[in-house]
């Protein structure tokens, strides 16, 4: 095998230490939400600036942990599929 597919699977892709998906959903919800909350209550940045810090810390002590998450989440994301059961029967069947 060549070395680049060896180094992308071993080592998946990281910001700022943490895993790439669970950063940036983190960096992409607390950051319209602390805007919105300042224009609107006037609320300092300060408070949102701590929070961002300390769920990243778990971010990257989750991915220190499992540094596979991101692969985790998109195949979950993958799997919650709603499928037509032709017959009456409990749960998801994904074969006809």
């Amino acid at each position: 095998m060549r070395e680049p597919i060896l180094k992308a699977v071993a080592s998946p892709p990281k910001i700022l230490w943490g895993p790439f998906l669970p950063t940036l959903l983190n960096l992409g919800l607390q950051f319209p939400f602390m805007f919105i909350s300042i224009a609107m209550i006037d609320i300092n940045p300060l408070v949102f600036v701590v929070s961002i810090v300390i769920v990243h810390g778990l971010i990257v002590l989750l991915g220190t942990k499992e540094p596979h998450i991101s692969s985790m989440m998109q195949a979950f994301g993958q799997t919650r599929i709603v499928s037509n059961n032709l017959y009456k029967e409990k749960g998801n069947k994904f074969a006809p």
